[in-house]
């Protein structure tokens, strides 16, 4: 026999969990999906001109940094410090953005708007320190490191998003796993031998590849805008980050709306 306390303690975390399953979208409403291909537009922007504008520091692709700092210390060049404190410095910000919306579920409010609006603040402070660092910035100024850490805050938070804050969404700003999971539902869809394998990966393609081609489509704008208009061109994800914040908490308000209707 379970203990009455027990079993007590037991329907208390499985309403918990309830509730906090029903101020999470899922990433199979249209409009969540609009929402996921504009996040992956605003992680390949970031990324792209971040890594032209500031001589290779990556902020979405993180382990590119690892990469590079292994490629400068066999090649006995220096190691920028952005690249070295971006490691970790991504971790800490996933870990406490974890936290942050465990806490937010836990009080039974969806951590979507609140996340969406540390990651605007972020890249728009990426923004606004790579102008003050000037046309040509050093890796080795403070303002650029402090400029770095902001954009990597800003995909850390994105990141940790797509985990805790949408159900079932495909990671929006590191691509290698989502063309590994999408070439994998394709082989399912060739094989064609269940059919429950063959919905479940209908439906994980359909989430997948729009994300795919956002962060591509993202990466070759923002490319092109750098060029042309160098870390100016941090203008384009932070005014996409404003547009996918003003959508993310529609769908919040929305989903409140229909919990309410139903109860």
């Amino acid at each position: 026999m379970i203990p009455w306390s027990l079993r007590l303690f037991r329907t208390r975390i499985e309403e918990s969990m309830t509730t906090a399953n029903r101020e999470i979208p899922s990433a199979d409403a249209p409009s969540v999906r609009v929402l996921l291909f504009l996040l992956s537009l605003v992680a390949g922007t970031t990324d792209v001109i971040g890594y032209l504008g500031l001589d290779g520091l990556f902020t979405a692709h993180i382990t590119g940094n690892l990469v590079l700092i292994c490629t400068h210390l066999a090649s006995h060049e220096p190691i920028h410090l952005s690249q070295v404190l971006s490691i970790p410095f991504f971790a800490i910000v996933v870990c406490g953005t974890r936290v942050l919306a465990g806490r937010l579920i836990l009080k039974h409010a969806g951590p979507l708007g609140l996340l969406l609006l540390l990651q605007l603040l972020c890249i728009a402070g990426f923004h606004i320190l790579c102008l003050m660092s000037g046309e040509h910035p050093q890796q080795g100024q403070l303002v650029t490191v402090f400029a770095g850490m902001l954009g990597v805050s800003a995909m850390a938070v994105q990141n940790a998003m797509a985990q805790i804050a949408i159900q079932n969404a495909p990671s929006t700003a590191i691509m290698t796993t989502n063309v590994t999971r999408f070439s994998v539902d394709v082989g399912t869809l060739i094989l064609n031998a269940d059919a429950h394998e063959v919905h479940e990966a209908r439906l994980r393609g359909g989430r997948t590849l729009p994300v795919i081609i956002g962060f591509s489509l993202g990466c070759f704008v923002g490319a092109v805008c750098e060029q042309a208009f160098g870390l100016r061109a941090l203008a384009l994800p932070t005014v996409l980050a404003t547009i996918v914040l003003v959508l993310g908490l529609g769908i919040e308000w929305e989903l409140k709306h229909g919990n309410k209707q139903k109860n």
